[in-house]
């Protein structure tokens, strides 16, 4: 890593070199106390660099996070809600610690019904879904610092859309698909730069796709599957690929042999085809949401409708084949349903 303004002199009586190695290897739950040491450590923790340098060295951490629903909680003489409350769930397979993330401040009763999350250089950014009280489609983007521990708004996206496709690479989020506030599928696709706080217009599919799944894959932007909005819940066995660095589009047919909704479900199989995550193991093949994240994956779901939630992790050979499946233990404020999860290196 270059010598950087920011970094001189960031522990008295050491050389720069040696205090930054010392900062590098501070675990992610410290930096918020560690950023208020001093100014210099606030913009070193802070700085883009300095997570890239992290990351280089091996000291980040990959976790999942999961849109999940809150415990209800509720007295003998209020009856409970029906429609559940979503919140920001976060695991760490390697330690098996469990943790929640503040609220969203314009959210502080759950999360917008439906909403994405995906994650990119250690922050998450939560996009669109429906307002939980009006139900109607907001096109709110949110970014979390794991940093600082802290929410901010950003630019809204340009055009309303639910049930989208996202994915992140590289500091930047890519939508595309879904459908828009008169429930027309859309084939339209943006990027969002989370830096610039800019969206730009991408070139459309070749067809719509309303309900699909967005993944990265190498620098490749995969959205599988979905449906026209003639043909709503017959989903398409083809995905529509993005280059990002040509910019450009291209169709692979036959990319999704299951004929159901793809969304949070989607893996990547052995031989590079794309399989489902509910044929891993009959406890999770209702609800199923499965997050790779390397090394292992993360696996969630139930038996059957109405059966508890459980989540494995499933280890990986050396050639990267899945191993077996171990299951975890997950405290009662984490037993909620589910709704989607998100790689998250911190």
């Amino acid at each position: 890593m270059e010598s950087h303004p920011d970094f001189t002199e960031l522990i008295p009586g050491l050389p720069d070199e040696i205090a930054l190695e010392c900062l590098t290897r501070l675990h992610y739950g410290a930096h918020d106390v560690a950023s208020h040491v001093c100014q210099r450590w606030r913009r070193l923790i802070q700085n883009r660099e300095f997570y890239y340098h992290r990351k280089r060295s091996g000291f980040t951490r990959k976790a999942v996070c999961f849109v999940q629903s809150l415990p209800i909680h509720s007295t003998s003489n209020v009856k409970p809600e029906k429609q559940p409350k979503y919140g920001l769930s976060v695991f760490d397979p390697i330690t098996g610690i469990w943790d929640q993330i503040d609220p969203v401040p314009k959210y502080p009763d759950g999360l917008p019904l439906f909403c994405q999350v995906t994650s990119s250089e250690g922050k998450l950014v939560l996009m669109g879904g429906w307002n939980p009280v009006s139900w109607e489609p907001i096109r709110d983007v949110f970014v979390y610092e794991f940093t600082t521990r802290r929410w901010t708004q950003r630019v809204n996206m340009p055009s309303t859309r639910s049930f989208f496709a996202t994915g992140a690479c590289d500091g930047k989020v890519y939508v595309a698909g879904g459908h828009d506030e008169s429930k027309n599928a859309l084939k339209s696709a943006w990027v969002y730069d989370i830096s610039a706080d800019e969206w730009t217009e991408l070139t459309p599919m070749s067809e719509e796709r309303d309900e699909c799944e967005g993944m990265f894959v190498g620098s490749e932007f995969w959205v599988v599957s979905g449906y026209e909005t003639d043909s709503q819940g017959r989903f398409k066995s083809s995905a529509d690929v993005f280059d990002t660095t040509t910019g450009t589009w291209r169709r692979v047919e036959e990319a999704w042999g299951v004929s159901r909704c793809p969304r949070s479900c989607v893996a990547v199989g052995q031989n590079g085809n794309f399989t489902s995550w509910d044929e891993v193991e009959p406890a999770v093949q209702v609800g199923t949401c499965g997050v790779d994240l390397g090394d292992c994956s993360v696996v969630t779901g139930s038996a059957y409708q109405g059966a508890p939630q459980a989540v494995f992790v499933m280890e990986k050979s050396n050639q990267g084949q899945n191993g077996k499946l171990i299951k975890a233990d997950v405290p009662d404020e984490f037993s909620g349903f589910v709704q989607s999860g998100c790689l998250v290196e911190i």
